[in-house]
């Protein structure tokens, strides 16, 4: 109710301005405590998915929070699960500004940061003054100049440094904002670093005495070869939960709308069918085996239902909270029970 009087203000300032207004007044909120005079969680059943138990099963998706410097007030608006990033072995600052748009007319948000992160090490250190102790996810990528031939070094770099702050790490290789990502969707290429990255967590979950899962982000803009052949991979190397999906670059939907023509990856309502639509035929593929975490177009709780129904365990929010607020997370939760 509080964010509706509150959103035509900040729909007023520039898109990626008021991201970082919002997140510093719900960092003043949580540490004054009036989160907790409006915080009035949904009863929502626990679920057990990659060997965790999350107390709900409604989680933040990464991009939200980068550095992870807002983890204990994000927690407080009731998600089962948090995850931060993408972060990437060095700093970068990401692409020129302007680079995050809204699409009001069709609640869709289109941006093109570009991984713009302070770095492995500065997300580590934020992740350790944190008081969360909930299930935090730690969302992985690659430098915008390190050769697509040696991403799978930037990817195991930032998996060693985050495995023992992470109850699960994702590999996102699904951004359209970084130049060649997606090509690590390729069977040979996505072969090689699975391999890779299966071999280091195992390595890793001797030294640490802890398995850490691994869960992998892909894109809402494959065709059906490609899915299942991601789904083959995905089975052959045991990896232990898929995130369907990233933002698209299809403008289906926002045809001639305002900002609708900006280069970059749209997420939002536009997204929620291409998303389905692939959890659907991940799910056909990978039966129990591997979960499912299904996240674009939630904007409220049938939405959450229809991510399920298609065969995910977990869902995530990121774009729906612009255009509703904390309130959705209750809404989700309820929805799902």
């Amino acid at each position: 109710m509080i964010y509706e009087l509150i959103r035509p203000l900040l729909f007023r300032l520039d898109a990626e301005r008021a991201h970082h207004v919002t997140l510093a007044s719900l960092k003043f909120s949580h540490a004054t405590g009036i989160d907790r005079l409006f915080a009035h969680p949904a009863p929502c059943r626990p679920r057990h998915v990659m060997g965790l138990d999350f107390p709900n099963p409604v989680g933040l998706a990464a991009g939200l929070d980068k550095n992870g410097a807002y983890i204990d007030a994000l927690a407080a608006l009731g998600f089962g699960f948090i995850e931060v990033g993408t972060v990437t072995p060095r700093p970068q600052p990401g692409n020129p500004k302007p680079r995050l748009f809204r699409v009001p007319q069709a609640q869709g948000i289109i941006n093109r940061f570009g991984f713009n992160n302070d770095g492995v090490d500065a997300l580590i250190r934020n992740v350790q003054r944190a008081r969360y102790r909930g299930i935090l996810g730690i969302n992985i990528g690659k430098n915008f100049d390190t050769p697509i031939e040696r991403a799978t070094e930037d990817y195991l770099i930032c998996l060693r440094k985050v495995y023992a702050h992470a109850s699960y790490v994702t590999v996102n290789i699904s951004s359209p904002n970084t130049k060649n990502l997606r090509q690590l969707q390729d069977k040979e290429a996505l072969e090689g670093l699975l391999s890779a990255l299966k071999q280091e967590q195992a390595q890793l979950a001797d030294t640490h005495g802890r398995y850490v899962p691994i869960a992998l982000k892909i894109a809402p803009d494959l065709v059906t070869e490609q899915i299942l052949e991601i789904a083959d991979l995905l089975l052959a190397h045991r990896i232990d939960a898929v995130i369907a999906t990233n933002t698209t670059l299809s403008r289906e939907g926002v045809e001639g709308l305002p900002n609708a023509e900006e280069a970059g990856g749209l997420s939002g309502a536009p997204v929620r069918l291409k998303s389905t639509a692939v959890i659907k035929q991940l799910s056909l593929a990978l039966g129990k085996e591997i979960p499912i975490i299904g996240v674009g177009g939630i904007l409220e709780g049938i939405d959450a239902q229809e991510k399920i129904a298609a065969g995910a365990s977990l869902v995530q929010v990121y774009s729906g909270l612009v255009y509703r607020g904390p309130d959705l997370v209750n809404d989700v939760c309820a929805a799902l029970g």
